[in-house]
């Protein structure tokens, strides 16, 4: 990734895409939003929705989401030398899990969303990370 005072460049389509997708989730409670775009000479640009540089028909359109992820999709991140830190970090808390808990949690289908509501629900913040209570937490992420 190069970047150039607001706009990052990547070679990438698919990890400018990760970028975007993360800085949006990331200012989520601002107005400010993300949005690639094919670089002239090579790669694509993320850049704050809005710049000056690019017309709104040059934007690229951002998935909602990952769960059409295929496994060459994984491979691609996991094999990149330069990850992304949000990637890094999820890929790294399997990286050091026991095998056999990993393994666990396939055969028994450990419903790890679940998992995840209850730890977020634990920590008494909304979905917006403002401290509600635990209470008001348990409401939001257990639903």
């Amino acid at each position: 990734m190069k970047k150039q005072s607001d706009l990052e460049n990547y070679t990438s389509k698919q990890k400018a895409i990760d970028r975007a997708l993360w800085l949006n989730f990331e200012y989520r409670l601002t107005n400010q939003r993300y949005v690639v775009v094919p670089s002239y000479e090579t790669g694509y640009f993320v850049a704050p929705n809005g710049h000056s540089s690019f017309e709104e028909d040059e934007i690229e359109e951002l998935p909602s989401g990952y769960s059409d992820m295929s496994y060459m999709d994984i491979q691609n991140i996991r094999t990149d030398c330069d990850q992304l830190q949000h990637w890094q970090e999820i890929v790294g808390m399997f990286t050091v899990m026991n095998g056999e808990l990993l393994r666990f949690v396939l055969h028994y289908g450990v419903a790890l969303e679940k998992l995840i509501r209850y730890e977020l629900a634990c920590r008494g913040h909304d979905k917006e990370h403002k401290w509600v209570g635990f209470e008001k937490a348990k409401e939001i992420w257990l639903e």
